[in-house]
Formats: structure tokens, C-alpha cells, sequence
């Protein structure tokens, strides 16, 4: 069973190398991802394993394996990970101070197309206030405090968190005007299962969207399929297929055109949350009263006339 780790002679940089070789997979990968020289990389990673007392990594012709007691530990030290975080992020300014670090997390699509336009905006009337944007479709725990602010899609189930609904994003089916020019725009769902399809690869998350329409959607109806929301906007915009796009970034682009408009729109709700503790923290809560007016006007453009 692998110990917890806890102060020895060993300090949180060993940790640190720990985490980036089990990330990367490699001393060579670890090392480019810190800046650090491979040599001072193995060097920490044996620094650990004898102060812990175990074998961490074994080396195999496909590189360093992870032993059963560093995935045990991988948990452990990720929390801690999260711990210094949140740590240089409370010291980077007081509760009652706007100067300091906030870190957000989005889904893909939100963090890139939607929150750095609203994100400038507020830089310019706070310089002093340092932003962090995690995109991850995977929620971030804030109980946790793996960030301060969370833009979701999901209604939240956890307590303790000061939970705002801001309205409803509908997504619509799109497709570039060369796509619709070389293949023209199908009047039906029959027609259109002719056309190139851009969607998921294992992400479920179409799959659930397109039953809200009472339709069956397989991964194999996709002719481009990537679970990068960024990744399938880009298809898109390149004139590759027809996807699915909410219909506020949809207005903004005069190129994208829609697809069945009349007949098929998926919808989901925008929540934004940040954790109650951090209620009288001046920084965070000034960001997320500006995200909510700014998202919740979004979400109307979102709304189909």
C-alpha cells in the first residue's frame, strides 16, 4: 500500500516530477514539461522512491510503467497538486483585495469561443486581476477548489456551492456556405444522412443531445469524429460536413449556414457556479457577477427568433 505522502528530506518538487512523469509517460517528456534536464529528472524520481521507500516506475522497451503503488499514489498527489494551486491563488491577493488570481474552468467550446471575448473585456477594467481558463469538459471540482468559477452545462449536484442558472444555449445543425454550395442544404433527415456528418468519436455527449429530439445517433454516422468541441468547430468552419453549433457563435460567422432549422434543435442549460467559502472573496465574486450579466445575455442571442 503506498505511503501518504508527507514532509521528509523530500519536498513538493519531487512531487511535481512525479506527476509530470506519469502524465507524459517518459523522463524525456516530464523533463520538457517542467524545463528541467532528464538527468535531474531521474534524479528526483529516485530522490522519491527512496525517501517513500518504494519502486515507483519500472523501465520496459515501451518506456517507464507506473507500479501499482504509483497509481495508488496518483490520487493522493494530485490533490496535493490542487492544494498548492488553490494555495498561490489565496496568496496572490486578500479576500477583500481585486488584485490576485482567479481561475476559471469551461467546457471546450465555452473557453474558446465564447468566455475570451468576455474575458478581454474584463481585463480591461481590472488589470489588476490575473485569469486562469481550464477548458475541460470534464467538470473541475470546486468543492475541491480546482477552480474558483465554473461555467457548466449540467445542472450541479453538489452542495456548498453557489449555484446561478443563466439561461439556455440552444445548439443548432450548421454547415459552411462551400459545403452548402458543392452539396446543397438537405431539406430532410433522410437527405441529410447522404451528407458528411461531423461528430463524436467516444464522447456520449451528441448521443444524449440527440435523444432530447427523439432521434438515434451512432457513433458510426460521423464521417469526422473528434471529441474536441475546438476540433469540430474548426471542421466546420473548413467546409468539411455539417455539425452542430450553438446558435450564438453561429450568428457571429455570416459563413455558417443553417441546416434544418425548422426541425432539429438541441438545447442545454448554462449554470454558473463558484463555491460558498468563497462568498466574501471581493476578486471572484466581482468576475462572476460580470460572467452572469455577460453569459446571461449570450445565452438569449442563443435562443432561435
Amino acid at each position: 500500500m503506498a505511503k501518504t505522502p508527507h514532509k521528509t528530506q523530500d519536498d513538493w518538487g519531487l512531487y511535481r516530477s512525479f506527476l509530470a512523469v506519469m502524465h507524459e509517460g517518459s523522463l524525456s517528456g516530464a523533463s520538457r514539461a517542467l524545463g528541467m534536464t532528464q538527468p535531474s529528472m531521474g534524479r528526483h524520481i529516485g530522490a522519491l522512491e527512496q525517501a517513500l521507500g518504494v519502486t515507483l516506475f519500472t523501465r520496459s522497451p515501451d518506456g517507464l510503467q507506473p507500479t501499482p503503488i504509483a497509481q495508488e499514489l496518483l490520487g493522493t498527489v494530485e490533490a496535493m497538486a490542487s492544494a498548492a494551486r488553490q494555495a498561490a491563488r489565496v496568496a496572490s491577493g486578500g479576500a477583500k483585495d481585486e488584485r490576485g488570481t482567479v481561475r476559471i474552468t469551461a467546457s471546450q467550446i465555452m473557453g474558446g469561443e465564447v468566455l475570451p471575448q468576455l474575458l478581454a473585456q474584463y481585463r480591461e477594467q481590472h488589470p489588476q486581476v490575473t485569469i486562469e481558463l481550464a477548458l475541460n469538459n470534464k467538470s473541475e471540482d470546486l468543492l475541491k477548489r480546482e477552480a474558483d468559477i465554473a461555467v457548466r452545462m449540467v445542472r450541479p449536484t453538489q452542495q456548498a456551492l453557489i449555484a446561478k442558472r443563466l439561461g439556455k444555449i440552444e445548439i443548432g445543425l450548421y454547415a459552411h456556405r462551400r459545403y452548402i454550395k458543392a452539396h446543397g442544404n438537405p431539406r430532410d433527415l433522410l437527405e441529410m444522412s447522404q451528407h458528411t456528418l461531423i461528430g463524436f468519436d467516444q464522447d456520449p455527449t451528441i448521443t444524449n443531445l440527440a435523444k432530447q429530439a427523439g432521434l438515434s445517433v451512432s457513433r458510426d454516422d460521423f464521417a469526422f469524429r473528434t471529441d474536441s468541441d475546438l476540433a469540430q468547430m474548426a471542421a466546420l468552419r473548413a467546409g468539411m460536413g455539417i455539425g452542430g453549433c450553438h446558435i450564438g457563435i453561429a450568428r457571429r460567422d455570416p459563413a455558417l449556414v443553417p441546416v434544418l432549422a425548422d426541425q432539429l434543435t438541441f438545447s442545454l442549460d448554462m449554470w454558473l457556479l463558484t463555491h460558498s467559502d468563497l462568498r466574501s472573496n471581493k476578486r471572484v465574486m466581482s468576475l462572476f457577477r460580470f460572467l452572469s450579466d455577460e453569459l446571461t445575455q449570450y445565452a438569449r442571442t442563443s435562443l432561435r427568433d
